[in-house]
């Protein structure tokens, strides 16, 4: 499956339960390691680890599965690594401390001398 179909796949998934400020990073320029960057937000704890789940549910049903999903014990992040898609869930004072969409923004290049 394409990375932007398992994008599509997992935004839809966080979108059926509500999940709060939903961002899509294409972080293709940035790192090798991945193609996309999801980050959304839960109310609760419950809220997170059910966003978490429903995402891994929606893509099992699609033939994609999970490589890892960390983080779901606590519930105050879940990290949830489908490869080309790397998904974070948080709760939204989380989401704030760590601040990733400031730390993935792309970095404006210095100029030469």
């Amino acid at each position: 499956m394409q990375a932007e179909q398992l994008k599509e796949i997992v935004i839809e998934a966080l979108d059926d339960l509500k999940a709060v400020n939903t961002v899509t990073m294409d972080v293709t320029g940035l790192t090798d390691v991945m193609d996309y960057l999801v980050i959304a937000s839960g109310t609760s704890n419950r809220h997170v680890k059910s966003l978490a789940d429903n995402v891994c549910l929606e893509a099992k049903k699609q033939g994609e599965r999970a490589l890892g999903v960390e983080g779901e014990d606590a519930g105050e992040w879940v990290l949830v690594d489908f490869g080309d898609v790397v998904v974070h869930v948080m709760l939204p004072a989380t989401r704030d401390f760590y601040d990733l969409e400031r730390l993935w923004a792309e970095q404006p290049k210095p100029e030469a001398d």
